[in-house]
């Protein structure tokens, strides 16, 4: 078995590549081809230090030249610093393949996944983001989005950091950004990403505008939530990567009010990549991100391929 550490990762994933993995991915789910494992969590506190283990994973079959795997993504975290590896299986032999250093491609996996939704759920002319959130997964997120529209503006809504942010974005994207206050990062955009530690809703979604696309990625603990009720009740489809996650693991569905989230619009994005919905250009879409483990193996085995162990 290899140990694949996160300086090989870095040599053969990017954000294009790990789109592409992840759109392929999920579209496999959709056809029933792929399987995957809920995150079971344990936590602990020991000597005032929080801890907790995380587990999660996922059945890939054959395709696109790639080998079919079985495949666990593990991680600790102490103090909310986290620590991330995927181990491979072949579907073959049973055998482990490798174990992958993953805090690079958990970074890169999050923003293709919304990408990949993006690409496939908001207009075509949406061409102004706004992040909120001033971390490594809006800096991430504003470089996937660039990738998939042609974004005009860039703006940027966080506690602290937004002006650095937008100073990097702008030098990194080539696209005008600035720092904004939460209402008109919400009333101005057509694409807004939600990338934070946010334990309630972040802005009222009444100002979001008539055929916005809206991702919501920060957290996947059913007790906290980004965006509100008027915003989820506002939105003609609800896209999840896979249900039974996003209702167990997301405030958004967890703490909505009865009614608010009706069942029919709801869909998962493998689904939505077997049959693209209908869009008219005043709907507003949501997409609610926990992660899964389907998007860890994936861009796992891709790795491991590229790298010539699989």
């Amino acid at each position: 078995m290899r140990l694949i550490t996160e300086a090989e990762v870095a040599t053969v994933l990017d954000l294009p590549t790990a789109t592409a993995a992840l759109r392929e991915a999920f579209a496999q789910h959709g056809r029933g081809e792929a399987q995957v494992l809920a995150r079971h969590r344990a936590s602990a506190t020991q000597g005032g230090t929080a801890l907790s283990v995380s587990a999660m994973g996922a059945i890939l079959a054959a395709g696109q030249g790639l080998p079919a795997v079985l495949g666990t993504k593990v991680y600790s975290a102490r103090d909310g610093r986290y620590d991330f590896v995927v181990t491979l299986f072949s579907a073959d032999t049973g055998h482990a393949i490798a174990t992958l250093q993953a805090n690079e491609f958990t970074r890169l996996r999050t923003a293709a996944a919304t990408a990949v939704a993006a690409d496939l759920l908001a207009r075509p002319d949406a061409r102004r983001l706004a992040v909120f959130g001033a971390g490594v997964q809006a800096r991430a997120h504003a470089q996937a989005l660039s990738l998939v529209r042609p974004l005009r503006e860039v703006l940027v809504c966080a506690r602290s950091g937004a002006t650095e942010l937008a100073a990097e974005l702008q030098a990194l994207l080539g696209l005008p950004a600035r720092a904004v206050d939460a209402a008109t990062a919400a009333a101005e955009a057509d694409l807004i990403v939600t990338a934070t530690r946010a334990s309630t809703p972040l802005f009222d979604g009444a100002l979001v505008r008539p055929g916005s696309f809206v991702a919501a990625v920060g957290s996947s603990k059913a007790t906290a939530r980004e965006l509100d009720d008027t915003l989820l009740a506002r939105a003609a489809l609800l896209a999840v990567e896979w249900r039974p996650a996003a209702e167990q693991e997301s405030g958004e569905f967890a703490l909505a009010a009865p009614g608010v989230i009706a069942p029919m619009r709801v869909a998962e994005l493998g689904e939505l990549l077997l049959a693209p919905p209908e869009r008219r250009d005043e709907d507003v879409v949501v997409y609610k991100s926990v992660g899964i483990g389907l998007e860890d193996v994936a861009l796992a085995r891709l790795v491991a391929h590229r790298l010539g162990v699989c």
